[in-house]
């Protein structure tokens, strides 16, 4: 699954006087034309009421020379024009919205002055033919090639994230089109402030004659919104808790009576959208050549297509573009009448071709720094946004101060498998320093191998998950659909039989069986499932339910988990997955998925599932907005449960997998890399200590080459064979559904260890 980006931004375009006469340009006007105060403070209301997360501000070239706009301007007691963008950008910032300025060529000082207020800026170079000042840009001063360079340089020197670009199709040459790239990688490579690079093709404009460009392109997006979104709805209506974690909302849509009354999105009669004499002809080739030229020149920078002046951006996307900009919810002012697609037509769009589209902030996240950003802005991200700060250790945020001297003497004591104290785990957990996480690898790897030797384990088994219907609504998964949904389905009696069989012949010794918190289910419908799998194969262990399933059944039955284990059992049930875990931190769990069952109901599952003499797995699903201490709370839990019942066989750490799910989606989160989950998976090994001696890797989560890596991060079992995975799957796993149990020999021999079979509760069925 490969990820495109896009922002949730809000379009205020402040002022559109200019003093530049571009020839292709319908956003200008030579009146006066600039919003009052009090018309900004409506507008950012209403951004604010639409959850976007950027304010797009964009404006004409110095409209200030306009001397009504000058008047008006001292009026509202501002001295340039440049004043009256950062009072703007201030309102935003205090409603939680991020600035991103666009507003034509600036000196440096007027650069600093927007650095205190903006997330980002921008300035698009257009070309660097100065051919161009005598045709398409004569009369149009601040369009010299030279003037907007030295603005993107200045930013450059002030570092300030920057966006810049070209556009395609004003009468420049290929090679022209190519230097300006050069131009701009020239300047990335001296600063590396440019954050993207928009590659945006020309398409001729009506001339609106005084109307709005701005009320015509919120026609415009509602119209298409109305008409594509679908059941998308139900994405705008999803909570996710607390108030850092808020959804994007949707805008309301418009009734057809007002729909009716909408300024009309086509041009003027009369006036017709044919290419004038000085364009040159743009097709998808030429974008896709520049893409490449793109990728050559800044391989480390974002390249943007609008995906609503062309319907090529699928095609460019697998040509490698990144990303498709600010799907504005007030839609497009530069091309007004050219609406962007909703974020849900975009991922329909997508899908298909395995892209998943996800929302990022104004400002990319590796300039989410001090040195790149002004503190209070940064603060806003902090507050608000911080689940987009790349990660550093395990935690977005940081804010709390972590001893980092408590590792090397932490490291130690969990060799010797004695118990870490929440500080000593929450040190590891945030550990950066390569030589020290390096030491955490040979303490994991040799506390392996006094516990479990040089023998590596798997099981061959099958997994059927019955039905992905769920009313849960957890903001990591991608696996649970709504029952109305065109992905949702249930599993028929024949069918699950046929799966058993199938399991059968391929040589499962277990069923891992778990499903969706389906509305309909009974505890006696659970209990179906487990006796229809022994009639077909009374021979192969029943590894099935999860505790947020349990806790269902007895909410459904009205009977307490020792009561439904015991009618489980008598139904063929023979262990419990510990899965539903996530992370065992109440706060956690209500930022992720408020509807899941909190950790105590969780540990009393797993405690009657021990009570029972079944016994159970446990997990962590960790790489998403959990922080250092709340991974140490996890494991203290596990360690603890373990201590007081012996019942788990084996921890499983989980990787989360973003890419299709709410949390991924609107959160910017993304996939943990490989050196990461392996520093997790030896901190994992040292919090357990002796207590629980088999720590598996998830090769459907960090795919197969990372789990043969992780042997020598502490690991000794490499799961099961699966034969069909359906909860990573959905949620967008590269790293496939099943594995021939020659797969996992190899692995094992390939880190130079002994394979061997097992079975669920870890037996040796075989060696290799």
């Amino acid at each position: 699954m490969r990820r495109v980006t896009f922002s949730r931004n809000y379009t205020l375009s402040l002022s559109r006087t200019c003093q530049c006469y571009c020839k292709y340009c319908a956003f200008a006007t030579h009146r006066a034309h600039i919003h009052s105060p009090d018309e900004v403070e409506r507008r950012l209301d209403e951004a604010e009421r639409r959850n976007v997360k950027e304010l797009l501000v964009l404006t004409g070239e110095r409209p200030e020379v306009n001397p009504e706009v000058a008047s008006r301007l001292a009026d509202w007691g501002h001295r340039d024009f440049t004043s009256y963008v950062v009072w703007a950008c201030e309102r935003a910032l205090e409603r939680g919205i991020l600035p991103h300025t666009n507003i034509g060529v600036l000196d440096r000082e007027e650069l600093a002055q927007l650095r205190e207020v903006t997330a980002s800026q921008g300035l698009m170079l257009e070309s660097i033919s100065e051919r161009l000042m005598d045709t398409v840009h004569a009369g149009s001063p601040t369009k010299h090639p030279a003037k907007r360079l030295a603005t993107i340089e200045a930013a450059g020197e002030l570092r300030i994230p920057f966006t810049s670009g070209i556009l395609v199709g004003i009468g420049e040459t290929e090679e022209e089109r190519v230097e300006s790239l050069e131009a701009l990688a020239k300047l990335h490579r001296r600063y590396g402030h440019l954050q993207e690079v928009i590659l945006q093709n020309f398409v001729p404009h009506p001339r609106y004659y005084g109307q709005e460009v701005a009320e015509i392109a919120d026609a415009a997006s509602r119209q298409r919104w109305a008409g594509a979104n679908g059941d998308s709805s139900s994405e705008s209506r999803s909570s996710q808790g607390d108030a850092g974690m808020e959804p994007p909302v949707l805008p309301e849509l418009p009734s057809e009576e007002s729909l009716l009354a909408a300024p009309p999105i086509e041009p003027p009669e009369g006036e017709l959208l044919e290419p004038p004499a000085w364009s040159t002809p743009v097709g998808i080739e030429d974008i896709k050549r520049l893409i490449q030229e793109c990728r050559r020149l800044m391989p480390d920078v974002g390249v943007q297509v609008p995906p609503n002046l062309s319907d090529w951006w699928a095609e460019l996307v697998e040509t490698g573009a990144t990303d498709l900009g600010g799907l504005s919810a007030n839609g497009d002012h530069i091309s007004p009448e050219h609406a962007f697609p909703s974020p849900h037509e975009v991922r329909k769009g997508l899908a298909p071709r395995g892209y998943a589209l996800t929302e990022r902030l104004c400002v990319y996240p590796q300039y989410m720094d001090p040195e790149w950003m002004e503190q209070g802005v940064l603060d806003v991200i902090k507050l608000k946004y911080w689940s987009f700060i790349p990660r550093s250790g395990s935690g977005r945020r940081r804010e709390e101060s972590i001893d980092s001297a408590l590792a090397p003497d932490a490291i130690a004591k969990g060799r010797e498998g004695e118990e870490l104290s929440e500080d000593e785990l929450t040190a590891l957990f945030a550990e950066t320093r390569p030589e020290v996480i390096e030491e955490m690898r040979i303490a994991a790897d040799e506390l392996r191998a006094e516990l479990v030797g040089d023998r590596v384990t798997f099981v061959v088994n099958r997994n059927i998950n019955f039905t992905n219907i769920c009313v849960v609504g957890c903001a990591f998964c991608g696996f649970g659909q709504g029952r109305r949904s065109p992905d949702a389905y249930e599993v028929s009696e024949e069918d699950f039989a046929e799966r058993i069989k199938e399991a059968v012949e391929f040589g499962a010794t277990e069923i891992c069986m778990q499903g969706g918190i389906h509305p309909d289910l009974t505890l006696e419908e659970y209990g179906k499932w487990l006796r229809l799998a022994k009639e077909v194969a009374p021979q192969l262990h029943l590894h099935a339910y999860s505790p947020m399933e349990v806790h269902y059944m007895c909410e459904r039955s009205g009977k307490g988990p020792d009561e439904v284990f015991a009618y489980l059992q008598e139904c063929g049930l023979g262990s419990t997955p510990g899965t539903a875990a996530e992370v065992l931190d109440d706060g956690v769990r209500q930022r992720i998925s408020p509807n899941k069952l909190p950790v105590k109901r969780w540990v009393e599952i797993i405690e009657a599932s021990h009570r029972a003499g079944l016994r159970s797995t446990s997990t962590v699903m960790f790489g998403h907005i959990e922080e250092p201490r709340e991974l140490a709370r996890h494991m203290r839990v596990i360690r603890a449960l373990q201590e007081r019942t012996g019942g788990i066989t084996e921890f499983v750490p989980l990787s989360f997998i973003p890419f299709n799910t709410m949390l991924g989606r609107t959160h910017g989160i993304e996939e943990i890399s490989s050196g990461e989950n392996l520093k997790h998976t030896a901190a994992f090994r040292l919090a357990l200590g002796k207590t629980i001696p088999n720590l598996q890797a998830s090769w459907v989560k960090m795919g197969l080459g990372a789990a043969t890596e992780a042997l020598r991060w502490g690991v000794n079992d490499l799961g099961g064979t699966l034969m069909e995975e359906n909860i990573s799957r959905m949620a967008g796993s590269q790293h496939g559904v099943r594995l021939e149990p020659e797969q996992l020999i190899e692995a094992a021999r390939a880190g130079g260890r002994a394979p061997a079979q097992r079975t669920t509760l870890y037996d040796i069925v075989e060696t290799y």
